[in-house]
């Protein structure tokens, strides 16, 4: 199934801010060596296994370079590839394929590769009743794009900002604790002052769980704690709030953590180190 779309008002103002960083439109080379008029097709090429995210924003990149640069398109977003698959073909005006390669790739090599770590990590938890979530660890400015492609891959994105969701954590604990307010107190404030939004609470311990449980949250996050834990945590909520397993989530461990029963599993790694895709663009004439 393909993700919800990117909003091309977003991906058009990004990619110019891009562009413009990268003076695309003062490149002292191509400009002085390249005729305007020259046409030529540029092929984009996997050199890696992966999951495809970004070629809109690819296109965009050549399109306000040259509006009438052309796409052909052989795999679709959150398509599969195979080392060596040709992914798609841009036919036009040379001069604005060298000015808007470098930021297109950018784009499509790190979308791909937040998109294929995510589908590994899916792939981990196939069989189990857990969902892979994204977190707010995403590169500034592109958080978006990142959680798109985290859909690619085919995960679930998790709160996109600070007003999308509630999250009381150890931080807010203490705070509360120090106006002597219980974490009760906390989560009716946020409903009285932001009605409608869902709550979670983090607890790094089970002997936080009750009180986390009588504030009546939508969810609770289980932060850092081992499988055993866990797996208590979710006989004890017996469904009451949904819980999200989080902390040092890695491929290795990430199928023992779902096999406790949690709901949900956040994993930082997915926008913060997630890999580019090795993806390289091709000239012909």
């Amino acid at each position: 199934m393909s993700p919800e779309p990117l909003d091309p008002g977003l991906i058009a103002r990004l990619v110019r801010n891009t562009l413009d960083e990268d003076h695309a439109f003062e490149d002292a080379t191509t400009l002085a060596t390249v005729s305007p008029r020259l046409r030529g097709t540029a092929t984009f090429l996997a050199k890696e296994d992966g999951i495809l995210a970004g070629m809109p924003v690819a296109l965009e990149a050549f399109r306000q370079l040259d509006p009438e640069a052309e796409l052909n398109v052989h795999v679709p977003e959150s398509g599969a590839f195979t080392t060596g698959t040709v992914l798609a073909e841009v036919t036009g005006l040379v001069q604005g394929m060298l000015r808007a390669e470098r930021v297109a790739l950018n784009f499509l090599q790190r979308m791909s590769g937040v998109a294929t770590l995510t589908n590994r990590f899916v792939s981990a938890v196939e069989g189990t009743h857990a969902v892979i979530l994204d977190t707010r660890k995403t590169t500034p400015g592109l958080r978006d794009f990142e959680k798109y492609s985290v859909r690619c891959g085919g995960g679930t994105n998790h709160r996109r900002d600070l007003a999308a969701m509630a999250m009381v954590k150890d931080n807010h604990r203490e705070a509360l604790a120090r106006m002597e307010q219980s974490l009760k107190d906390g989560v009716e404030a946020i409903r009285r002052r932001t009605p409608g939004i869902p709550v979670e609470i983090e607890i790094d311990s089970l002997d936080q769980l009750d009180a986390a449980l009588a504030a009546n949250p939508e969810w609770i996050l289980l932060d850092n704690m081992d499988t055993l834990a866990m797996r208590e945590a979710v006989q004890r909520v017996a469904g009451r709030a949904k819980l999200e397993a989080s902390g040092g989530v890695s491929l290795t461990t990430v199928r023992a953590i779902a096999a406790t029963g949690v709901d949900a599993i956040s994993v930082g790694a997915l926008t913060h180190s997630a890999r580019a895709l090795d993806i390289s663009l091709d000239l012909a004439f």
